[in-house]
Formats: C-alpha cells, structure tokens, sequence
C-alpha cells in the first residue's frame, strides 16, 4: 500500500507540474491532482493491459508505435473522468503523457521508492 501512495503522491506533484509548464492541460486545484493520478494509476494498471491484448495486431503492424494511441487514449479517458481536468488536442495529451512520466520518476528518485517488506 505504501508504494501505491507514494507512486499517486508523485504523480499528483508531476500533474501539477506539468500543467504549470504545458499550455493545453488545465487541473484546476491539488484535489484535482490528486484525483487524476489516481485515476491514471487505476487506468493504467486495469484498463491499459486488456487494451494492448486486444490491439497486439496493430501494435506489432505498427512496430509498438500503437502503444502511443492507446496511452493518448487513457489520458482523455482521465480528461472524460475527472471534473477540472482538461487536454486541448492529442499532440498536448502525448506530451502530457511524457512529461508526467518523466517527472513521476524524477520525484520517486528524489524521495526514494518504499522498501517491500520480506
């Protein structure tokens, strides 16, 4: 459960990093945030995998370039989902998609990721 906080908590700081410096996304306040990292983390780890076994057909015709779609995709299902949280276009979801990635792992390797218990 630690690491699941700890990953939410980091991506919420990241969203609210991101939508500072990209033009096109609007998160009106940190609850906002905070709900769209949740929800990214639950799409992204229950939706994302039945949406890449049913696409594995384009993905390998597209040479994986599909698995962009299908993350584009789960970020305006986010948009769709969380009240105050707004993408302008598709070019400005990719970028999103990117920049919270790489920020999400930037905090965590500040903050350090939780120990599992053995």
């Amino acid at each position: 459960m630690g690491r699941f906080f700890t990953k939410t908590i980091a991506t919420a700081v990241a969203v609210l990093i991101v939508a500072y410096l990209l033009k096109g996304v609007t998160v009106d306040n940190s609850i906002t945030a905070l709900l769209v990292a949740l929800v990214l983390g639950l799409l992204n780890n229950f939706i994302k995998p039945v949406l890449i076994l049913l696409t594995i057909p384009f993905t390998v015709f597209t040479l994986g370039l599909f698995l962009i779609v299908i993350n584009v995709f789960i970020i305006y299902l986010v948009a769709e989902i969380v009240p105050g949280f707004h993408i302008s276009g598709w070019f400005t979801a990719f970028i999103f998609g990117l920049l919270v990635s790489f920020f999400t792992a930037m905090i965590e390797s500040v903050i350090g990721k939780p120990q599992r218990k053995s």
